[in-house]
């Protein structure tokens, strides 16, 4: 009879596997969004621009960045793995920037974005270290979740949606950028959130980042 129960009980932890069940991230896995408010986040001008509906954080205005302002790191990040959930509205625009620093208005100066775009006038697509290593293929439909995850260790970058590697790239040592891109290098600093523009509508959830060791 103990046999019996013990087999109907793992039977039953496999059938609930089995069943999408959606696990928890680990305990290193950090949240960057409470699901209910912008705490932690801090934008510039057109703040209007970002609001939070359903669990998620919508880019939807005039050009903005909400940069991660929080406790975690310090939000001073330099090696780090990082996740978030994307829906896109169709011709939508926006992206998702690391090692940047706030500023006030303007696309952000310092770090890299990574594109999030399926079906926007601009030919790079979801996924792109924009303007660096781009990504022309389009992999995930408007108005459908998906995942975007970007691995950075030292100098390497590795992008993938929805688990599928789409970039991954190595800065150059003592790399040379032109005069509108001189900040687009690897050093270290915080995470924003792109508003690109009135007619894109972008959602944001489960934004984790999981720091690693330098």
């Amino acid at each position: 009879m103990k046999n019996f129960r013990l087999t109907g009980i793992t039977a039953a932890v496999l059938l609930f596997a089995c069943t999408g069940f959606k696990q928890l991230p680990s305990h290193d896995w950090i949240p960057l969004f409470d699901g209910k408010s912008l705490n932690n986040w801090k934008v510039g001008d057109n703040a209007a621009t970002f609001s939070v509906q359903n669990g998620a954080i919508v880019a939807h205005g005039n050009t903005a960045h909400l940069f991660y302002d929080g406790p975690v790191e310090n939000h001073n990040f330099k090696n780090f793995e990082f996740k978030a959930r994307v829906m896109t509205m169709p011709g939508s625009n926006s992206g998702i920037y690391f090692h940047t620093a706030y500023q006030e208005n303007g696309w952000p100066a310092k770090g890299y974005e990574v594109q999030v775009n399926n079906s926007h006038t601009d030919w790079r697509r979801t996924g792109s270290l924009y303007a660096v290593q781009d990504v022309k293929e389009v992999y995930v439909k408007d108005s459908v979740w998906f995942t975007e995850s970007i691995l950075v260790r030292d100098k390497h970058v590795v992008i993938k949606i929805n688990d599928k590697t789409v970039v991954d790239y190595t800065e150059p040592e003592n790399v040379s950028r032109p005069d509108d891109m001189k900040g687009r290098i690897i050093s270290n600093g915080t995470f924003a959130l792109q508003g690109h523009d009135p007619k894109s509508i972008v959602y944001f959830k489960d934004i984790y980042v999981k720091p690693l060791a330098d």
